[in-house]
């Protein structure tokens, strides 16, 4: 799986902060939601919407994006 298919990210919506498939619900809510100890189940109950590969796209994103923080404070 790629968050890259998942993740969108428009100007205009929640302050160009990445989405989820072009909906209001963004990546730092749901990693917001999960870091809150909420499960899988709970986040899929609460918001229909979603599925399990939006929120496991949440966490490769963010992975990834620590991964280019570290690298490019790394490259100073």
């Amino acid at each position: 799986m790629s968050y890259k298919k998942i993740v969108t990210i428009e100007p205009d919506k929640r302050g160009g902060k990445p989405c989820i498939r072009r909906m209001r619900i963004t990546v730092y809510d749901i990693l917001g939601w999960l870091a809150a100890g909420m499960s899988f189940a709970e986040i899929l109950d609460d918001f229909p919407e979603l599925t399990e590969e939006d929120i496991k796209a949440s966490l490769e994103y963010a992975a990834d994006r620590e991964h280019r923080l570290v690298a490019m404070v790394g490259e100073n």
